[in-house]
């Protein structure tokens, strides 16, 4: 006789056990934390380059940078004058709730007011591990293709803000907003879209507004 433990499955409850403990923790030190998620190349760090030009001046923020090695990012991200920690995964491709706790932990967020998780780049596996952020950003950009939500769906159910970046080159590549957009309302009716280009610097200020509305909610709620 054997026993059959679903490794997986157990690995799913202690990961979003752990993510309640972190937002109860957020939620005291009145710090909102964002989970910022693509694919590599997507643009995830030149929008959140974007995003800190437009916030740093008005909030107290931190970044986490997390790669599976290298520090590149973090080195971008100091340039901008904020709180910022490289975070190594050690080759998984994403970043749990103990990671995420931990990582706050290390760089200290209570002189802080918004948090900034840079996830792996991948559409697969960040997906699958709730970090026990307040809101999950996801940016898919315009050469990647419209039917990522058929091929990735999960990132899609579990987002809350889709960012369609380097909507300047449109031209070139075959992309319809309008069916990504009812491929990804199938799956989260309750998904906000916006039309970015980072590098242009195109839309930023909507998804600002966008996030200042969502963060003040959050406040009035404690």
């Amino acid at each position: 006789m054997y026993e059959v433990f679903e490794t997986k499955e157990r690995l799913s409850f202690d990961n979003t056990r752990e993510a309640q403990k972190v937002r109860a923790s957020l939620k005291q030190k009145h710090v909102f934390l964002i989970n910022l998620m693509a694919s590599p190349g997507a643009g995830k760090t030149t929008t959140l380059v974007r995003l800190l030009q437009a916030l740093k001046d008005k909030y107290r923020i931190g970044v986490m940078e997390a790669d599976v090695d290298s520090d590149v990012d973090a080195r971008t991200i100091a340039q901008m004058g904020v709180k910022v920690i490289q975070l190594h995964t050690g080759g998984s491709c994403h970043m749990t709730a103990d990671m995420t706790n931990r990582g706050m932990e290390k760089m200290g967020i209570e002189d802080l007011d918004i948090v900034i998780l840079e996830n792996i780049g991948n559409l697969v596996c960040p997906a699958e591990f709730d970090t026990g952020a307040n809101l999950n950003l996801v940016i898919l950009s315009i050469p990647e293709g419209d039917d990522k939500p058929l091929k990735y769906p999960l990132m899609f159910q579990v987002g809350d803000v889709l960012l369609f970046n380097k909507i300047d080159t449109k031209e070139i590549f075959d992309f319809d907003e309008d069916r990504c957009k009812e491929y990804v309302r199938k799956l989260n009716p309750n998904m906000e879209f916006f039309a970015i280009s980072a590098k242009m610097n195109q839309g930023i200020d909507q998804v600002v507004e966008n996030l200042e509305q969502r963060m003040q909610a959050w406040r009035n709620s404690l």
